[in-house]
């Protein structure tokens, strides 16, 4: 059996594929697998890696069905207890995989764990040293843009980033896959949030170092799709994992948020994208995937409300 399975999922994206996969062929670990899911890519993404790479075992799909969707095909083809995510715009350091692993052993009740993300083309910035959501309703990515050295510390953190994670596939199969229905964006934030709420652990495992380009697939940090999507499963995430009270109780921050999320996006030419989203994400809703409340998880969502308050000082501290 394979330590890890190592699931790439790819939309067009030939130009990083190799930076990627070469990284990977430097490992100081080799009992691993690599699966590439291709969403219907048409710049010969498949013909590339089928000459190149003959040892990435690939599946293809034959349209865009998202990333939760190929993520989801990984996982399920994977032969090994652990899977590891990984985005196709990364570059890997030799020991990440061995680093990788060891952060999940050491951690029993770790449902995930993330690797330090570090800008590809700026490697003294941070990218990514951990997933977050706040009582306002937004997310955030813990020191984007600072200075590496400030984040080295092992921690626990709310949620990782799918784009640098490894995961206990049998958590997964307890808790479900990542959702579909998000398509793309805070997919990863979901299926780490309903690990917190079963129990599970989320960790930043800073030794297992990635470097990262950033909107490699949607091509910009702000465009229509992005900003559409984000809103919707922001809304979608916070029913679905929600119980009614905790809506009731966060929604005088969430009239602030969302309506400050509102002002930023129309000053950039994007309200009526951003309020479109909001708009569908009460409409996908009502198909009530919603996480069933149970009273034993109760604690769980005590910690987790005062882990949302808190980081909205985060938030603003950087």
């Amino acid at each position: 059996m394979q330590e890890v399975s190592v699931v790439i999922p790819n939309f067009n994206g030939m130009a990083y594929l190799d930076g990627v996969l070469s990284s990977l062929e430097r490992q100081t670990i080799r009992n691993f697998e690599v699966i590439l899911v291709d969403n219907g890519s048409t710049d010969g993404s498949c013909a590339f890696v089928s000459a190149e790479y003959p040892w990435v075992h690939m599946i293809q799909l034959p349209e865009n069905y998202g990333f939760s969707r190929a993520v989801n095909e990984g996982i399920h083809a994977a032969r090994s207890p652990y899977v590891l995510l990984l985005n196709n715009d990364t570059e890997a350091e030799p020991d990440f995989l061995e680093e990788m692993v060891a952060a999940l052993r050491r951690h029993k009740k770790a449902f995930s764990c993330q690797a330090k993300m570090i800008q590809l083309h700026d490697r003294d910035k941070m990218d990514d040293a951990g997933n977050y959501y706040c009582a306002l309703g937004w997310a955030f990515a813990r020191g984007k843009g600072k200075d590496i050295r400030h984040y080295d510390r092992e921690q626990k953190i709310f949620s990782t980033c799918a784009g640098a994670a490894i995961y206990r596939k049998k958590f997964i199969d307890r808790i479900g896959d990542f959702d579909e229905e998000h398509f793309a964006y805070l997919e990863d934030l979901d299926i780490g949030y309903r690990a917190r709420i079963c129990g599970y652990q989320n960790w930043y495992a800073p030794k297992a170092k990635v470097y990262h380009v950033g909107s490699g697939t949607s091509g910009s940090r702000y465009n229509q799709f992005k900003i559409r999507y984000s809103s919707r499963n922001n809304i979608y995430l916070i029913y679905k994992n929600m119980p009614f009270l905790q809506i009731v109780l966060n929604l005088p921050f969430f009239l602030v948020g969302f309506g400050a999320k509102i002002l930023f996006f129309a000053s950039k030419g994007f309200g009526r994208e951003y309020l479109a989203g909001i708009k569908n994400g009460f409409q996908i809703s009502r198909k009530n995937k919603k996480v069933r409340f149970s009273m034993k998880n109760l604690p769980r969502y005590i910690q987790l409300q005062f882990e949302l308050w808190i980081n909205i000082f985060r938030r603003f501290a950087g």
